[in-house]
């Protein structure tokens, strides 16, 4: 029994065991987690979340929920969820092979999941001996038995994979994008998430032409061996912020740790790709117009030759306009939608990132979200965006703004400024706030909370400044670049700006000046 003296305090309790232990644990609402190699668990909790990760060789499982609908995910395929008397819910079964077993006609059940099927030896044995097989038999079982009012059940799953919304449901047409798209780690996530609805999905998709694998790729006729090569660089300070202003003498450029000769350094001037996601849940069902109005803005904002996607979430995606330099197009395609729903944040960035932004790797591309930052329906969890974040090589802008910010100054209700209340709801949660500030940080943006509306357009001003602060640096080589002008890993380049980092872009050959 943990007491703190004060009740807000937080204990957490660590428990080293040895193998092959059986464990029994019971709290209120604190989360319990189990690893390794058990013999059995019995957990009892009133709202925590029970997780577990154990061998599954062999588990015989019985989840009872005694007071809500079962909520629980699994890394394996779990038996149907049975509804008992009392309004309480049971999952109960077994995973590995002797699961899969049949029992065989005129076999006890023990005989039936011994490994290989073995039969009784024919001479005569001990009661002791036997009972010993039988006990190592049985000890080869993982128990777990859990019961939970309104608790969550993890079975092999990190709490840091867990998605918003626990129900299985219908793929969204984003689910569906992002499982065509390839990717490994978002589409487990999907499956994870909802193995029913991912299964059927998956058949209908055409086979994968060829696995992958390693091939020999055809140099680019544009960058082999060229003599002199522009390299496209962004830096940025501890604070993610782009650093304005450098030339040629800021810069140091080696290839195979050999000095290369700067020969110029101009401002980049090459057109972006951007993507303006945009938050029509149901947390601004009643405030539609002012996300017109501040998408319109941001338009208006960018440079004349940035291209401009349009897409909107709620529970599912939306794509209002695809890329186009054309402003009236932009600003029509606005008027084409309406608010109400739930918010699968999560999904539509990865949405963005598998349908919009893939065919463009090695383009200059960002997104700009403009939303609450709460998530609350997407398949995919936080975590397993991260990835592919990465590797994109997209600027991420989250502009996360409280939907009670909006209704306070849309009502312009004067009495809202001095009601402590209603001054609650006007921030961001910390979940938000720490999960945009990751976003922007990984992915080399600018997180920008917004404290008060007239923030907004001062963001969006930044945004466009950010954007355009980037360098071509020419320089003297002789090193060949991949087929998609990628940078050869060979490529270093430093600014000596203090406290600054440098991302490389595409590479290109140059003209010498």
């Amino acid at each position: 029994t943990a007491a703190p003296t004060d009740p807000r305090t937080r204990i957490d309790l660590t428990l080293k065991i040895s193998a092959k232990m059986r464990l029994k644990i019971e709290t209120g609402n604190g989360e319990v987690r189990v690893e390794g190699d058990i013999e059995s668990a019995e957990i009892k909790t009133e709202s925590g979340t029970i997780a577990v990760n154990v061998l599954l060789e062999d588990v015989r499982y019985d989840f009872v929920w005694t007071e809500s609908r079962p909520r629980f995910l699994s890394d394996v395929e779990l038996v149907e969820v049975k509804e008992k008397a009392g309004g309480k819910f049971v999952i109960n079964g077994r995973i590995g092979e002797k699961g899969k077993r049949k029992k065989e006609k005129g076999k006890s059940e023990e005989e039936a999941e011994t490994p290989g099927n073995i039969k009784p030896e024919a001479n005569n044995e001990t009661d002791n001996k036997k009972n010993n097989q039988t006990e190592n038999r049985r000890r080869k079982t993982v128990e777990l038995n859990f019961t939970t009012a309104r608790g969550i059940f993890l079975l092999n799953v990190p709490p840091t994979e867990v998605m918003s919304d626990l129900r299985e449901r219908p793929l969204t047409e984003a689910a569906k994008a992002i499982v065509r798209s390839g990717d490994s780690l978002l589409t487990e996530a999907i499956r994870r998430a909802a193995p029913k609805y991912f299964g059927d999905y998956a058949k209908t998709l055409p086979p994968r032409k060829s696995l992958p694998g390693f091939s020999r790729s055809e140099k680019s006729a544009n960058a082999v061996n060229s003599p002199v090569k522009r390299v496209l660089v962004r830096v940025t300070d501890i604070n993610n912020r782009a650093v304005p202003d450098l030339k040629a003498e800021d810069f140091e450029v080696t290839e195979a740790n050999e000095s290369r000769e700067i020969l110029a350094v101009e401002p980049a001037s090459a057109p972006f790709n951007l993507v303006l996601l945009l938050d029509v849940s149901g947390s601004v069902d009643n405030y539609v117009d002012f996300i017109r109005k501040t998408a319109r803005s941001f338009v208006n904002s960018v440079n004349r030759d940035d291209k401009i996607a349009l897409i909107i979430f709620n529970e599912d995606v939306k794509t209002l306009s695809t890329f186009t330099t054309d402003r009236g197009k932009l600003s029509e395609s606005l008027d084409t939608f309406d608010a109400g729903g739930g918010t699968a944040y999560y999904d539509a960035l990865a949405y963005t990132l598998a349908e919009t932004l893939r065919p463009l790797t090695g383009e200059r591309t960002a997104i700009v979200a403009l939303t609450d930052g709460d998530d609350n329906r997407s398949f995919l969890p936080f975590d397993s965006l991260l990835g592919s974040i990465q590797e994109s090589g997209s600027l991420i802008y989250p502009l996360y703004v409280p939907s009670g910010l909006i209704a306070t100054t849309v009502n312009n209700n004067a009495a809202d400024s001095v009601d402590p209340l209603r001054a609650r709801y006007d921030g961001l949660t910390t979940k938000a706030t720490g999960e945009g500030e990751q976003l922007a940080k990984i992915s080399g943006g600018v997180y920008y909370p917004i404290r008060q509306l007239s923030e907004l357009q001062k963001a969006y001003d930044d945004i466009a400044v950010q954007l355009r602060t980037a360098y071509f640096i020419t320089f003297r080589s002789n090193t060949a670049e991949a087929s998609d002008n990628r940078a050869s890993p060979r490529l270093r380049v430093k600014a000596k700006h203090k406290d600054s980092f440098v991302k490389l872009g595409s590479v290109i050959a140059a003209d010498e000046k």
